[in-house]
């Protein structure tokens, strides 16, 4: 199975400050891949140089053989921080991207996935009318919607509760069963031990774990991931 990703010794400094530091990994085509780590441990600045917006001191990092272009639509990117059209309506700005990304009928696709997620009743509400999770669920749609054969999600259920947690989580594993990889930021370890293949764990932009879920509890003697991150990093919290 080739890669996906390819991070080969890369190094990031802000000044002088060293954020990453010799950082060396390798996605799978088709795997669930969970970027783990505390506030600070360097996840955001890797995904960021990954996406191009960062460049690498040292090293690479490598999409599908390439250096990312922004023109490409082999990534769907899911960021923490919502980065939609406010005063628009969810339909317009969900049909708005869909044509963006090409689909045929942006409009009819987006209106299946509002019921999907139970904002049936939404299409036509200003995107700053919606709750914080409701802007989630919008933003999770454009994400996908043209089946991006690489997502990268960055705390996707952030904030949800477990019913809509699990709505969102089927919502990612039916990409995966569809044949995308997927690259998971979160703090859920139930997530990570349900979905995930592979994990990394960084700390102070260092891969303190990397391996297979089986192999990282192993590691450990058999401590669920929960308390390999306490052990890891101190405490249970971001």
């Amino acid at each position: 199975m080739k890669n996906i990703i390819e991070a080969k010794h890369l190094g990031i400094d802000f000044g002088d400050k060293k954020v990453i530091k010799d950082l060396s990994f390798e996605v799978k085509e088709g795997e669930i891949f969970g970027l783990l780590g505390s506030n600070g441990s360097g996840k955001t600045t890797t995904i960021r140089a990954l996406l191009g917006l960062y460049q690498p001191n040292r090293g690479k990092i490598l999409i599908d053989g390439k250096i990312f272009s922004p023109s490409s639509e082999l990534v769907g990117y899911l960021p923490e921080e919502r980065g939609l059209y406010k005063k628009e309506t969810v339909i317009d700005v969900m049909t708005y991207f869909g044509r963006l990304k090409g689909l045929e009928h942006p409009a009819e696709w987006s209106l299946k996935y509002l019921e999907r997620v139970g904002l049936f009743d939404k299409p036509k509400e200003k995107i700053d009318k919606l709750s914080s999770g409701q802007q989630q669920k919008v933003q999770l749609g454009i994400t996908i919607m043209n089946n991006p054969k690489l997502l990268i999600l960055d705390e996707p259920t952030k904030g949800f509760d477990p019913v809509n947690r699990k709505l969102l989580m089927d919502i990612i594993d039916e990409r995966h069963r569809a044949g995308a990889t997927i690259i998971l930021i979160t703090h859920y370890m139930d997530e990570v031990e349900r979905l995930c293949d592979h994990a990394l764990l960084l700390k102070d932009g260092v891969a303190k774990v990397y391996g297979t879920i089986s192999a990282i509890k192993k590691q450990f003697s058999g401590l669920s991931l929960d308390e390999i991150f306490v052990k890891v990093y101190g405490r249970k919290d971001a």
